[in-house]
């Protein structure tokens, strides 16, 4: 009986951990440019054996670039770089032969300013008062 109980906890075990392997992996990023001087989260999801999707981080990735310098999943650009565009590699760690890379232009364009909260109260539109009649 102990020897069933045992085997069948391996089995298990085993079929859950299969289930949950991630086969291959895939950039889903925010945004189709990178802004300077800030941190750039750089999303990428796993699919599992079983067809699920997994969210990945810094402790399931490598990430490498060819400009800036990761800190987890955000890549960190300097105010002014000197390059249009770089390069992110995302390697699985678990199994390196799983791995993808993309290119991604940094956006030339500053953000436009935010309206302050006198603007937006300024061009808020008036209620109208409903006349009787």
């Amino acid at each position: 009986m102990k020897q069933f109980f045992l085997f069948s906890i391996l089995i298990g075990s085993t079929i859950l951990s299969n289930a949950q392997k991630v086969d291959s992996i895939f950039f889903h990023l925010y945004t189709d440019s990178l802004k300077k001087g800030t941190h750039n989260y750089i999303n990428v999801d796993g699919k599992t054996s079983d067809g699920k999707w997994k969210p990945l981080t810094g402790k399931d990735i490598e990430f490498t670039s060819t400009y800036g310098k990761f800190d987890g999943n955000e890549l960190i650009l300097p105010d002014d770089p000197t390059v249009e565009k770089l390069t992110v590699k995302a390697v699985l760690k678990a199994n390196p032969a799983v791995w993808k890379e993309v290119t991604i232009w940094i956006k030339k364009k500053p953000d436009p300013e935010l309206p302050t909260k006198e603007d937006f109260l300024r061009d808020k539109p008036q209620k109208n008062s409903k006349s009787k009649g």
